[in-house]
């Protein structure tokens, strides 16, 4: 059986993926959740869990030491979530195992603000304004990384005057008004196919306004809008030699919309399109330069994903513990004795239904349910 190494700081769908489609899988992560080391032959720490970070050091340890089993049998590694600011380790990483996704180059490309944001006007695709300076009036304008991912790395500009750019990946950025949603996509380095339009589930957290809270879809738009973002994704994976599964955030305000950023890697709504073949896929995207047809991966109904965050610092005890365990929308599965503080992921949720309104209010009950379940002395 092949082996494939898949990294994230949560690797679990990548993980699910990948055995489904028959690897025998190394997850690399932060959490190392029960259903992820279920599904995997080898599970290592790449960083801890409360920090949200990716220790560079650990994914080089480990990338090296599947690259000591030598022979044919380790295909390559996939990384995720949490590598979209860190070409220098993806490059790092691919001297030591054939990387399954978008080269370093285009990663450190894609994400640097004035190239992706140059790209947007030369190609004349919408997209809020930017500049690498504080306005004058922070009002209304958001401070961003480029480096960042789910959301946390974003601020109001008001309320980080102090924190002016300190280096390229910061830049400074209109607040737009309208639904925020993504279109989940594969591209071979030249081509691209739309897989579907979502829309994401976005709450402020503390001092942070758009946090990610999950995905929802796919949902229904308009011809014109599908043409104009399927458009912006193949123009953007040509300019840039994008590969693999990724993703294209943008705020939709009816007829208008503002491009935000595209995400080079496999985006967490591939989990609502769940199904065999998506790891296949992104072997043969990245490695022959194949896309799959037109609605190969269309999925028959809506489906929804939420990560559920603590609310206040709790521990995981062995009766919440199997609760979560027993259920089948439950994800992510921690362990007994699992401590959390106030805003660290638990688990997520997934839904499915015949409408995102349908959709979104199952994963509102659910979360709630469980929250006063794990709240709830035992």
């Amino acid at each position: 059986m092949a082996v494939l190494a898949v990294a994230a700081v949560s690797a679990r769908m990548l993980a699910e993926a990948a055995a489904h489609d028959g690897y025998e899988v190394v997850a690399l992560d932060l959490f190392g959740d029960a259903d992820t080391r279920r599904v995997s032959a080898r599970w290592r720490s790449i960083g801890a869990t409360g920090s949200l970070q990716i220790d560079g050091a650990r994914v080089l340890d480990a990338l090296q030491a599947l690259a000591r089993q030598g022979g044919d049998a380790v295909i390559g590694w996939i990384p995720g979530s949490g590598f979209e600011g860190r070409p220098e380790l993806l490059d790092a990483g691919a001297q030591l195992l054939p990387l399954i996704g978008t080269p370093a180059d285009a990663v450190r490309r894609v994400r640097d603000p004035a190239e992706f944001f140059g790209a947007l006007a030369a190609h004349g695709i919408a997209h809020p304004p930017v500049r690498a300076d504080a306005p004058a009036d922070a009002e209304g304008w958001l401070l961003k990384d480029a480096r960042g991912c789910g959301g946390w790395h974003i601020r109001h500009a008001a309320a980080a005057r102090d924190a002016a750019p300190a280096s390229a990946s910061l830049y400074f950025q209109r607040a737009m008004p309208g639904v925020p949603m993504s279109a989940t996509f594969i591209a071979n380095g030249d081509r691209a196919m739309l897989l579907g339009i979502n829309e994401l589930i976005v709450r402020p957290f503390g001092a942070r306004p758009h946090v990610y809270g999950g995905c929802i879809g796919p949902v229904a738009v308009t011809a014109d809008l599908a043409r104009r973002i399927g458009d912006a994704a193949r123009v953007l994976s040509a300019e840039f030699g994008l590969r693999g599964w990724c993703s294209l955030d943008f705020i939709c305000d009816g007829d208008a919309i503002g491009v935000l950023e595209v995400n080079p890697r496999p985006p967490a709504s591939l989990s609502v399109y769940a199904q065999r073949g998506l790891i296949d896929a992104q072997l043969r995207a990245c490695l022959h330069a194949e896309l799959p047809p037109p609605g190969a991966f269309a999925p028959r109904r809506v489906g929804g994903s939420e990560i559920v965050y603590a609310k206040r610092s709790l521990t995981l005890n062995q009766f919440g513990a199997q609760h979560l365990a027993h259920r089948t929308d439950v994800h992510d599965l921690p362990v007994a004795g699992a401590r959390f503080a106030a805003g660290d992921p638990i688990c997520s949720l997934s839904a499915t239904g015949d409408s995102a309104a349908q959709v979104r209010a199952l994963l509102g009950a659910a979360r709630d349910a469980l929250m006063h379940t794990l709240e709830t002395p035992s």
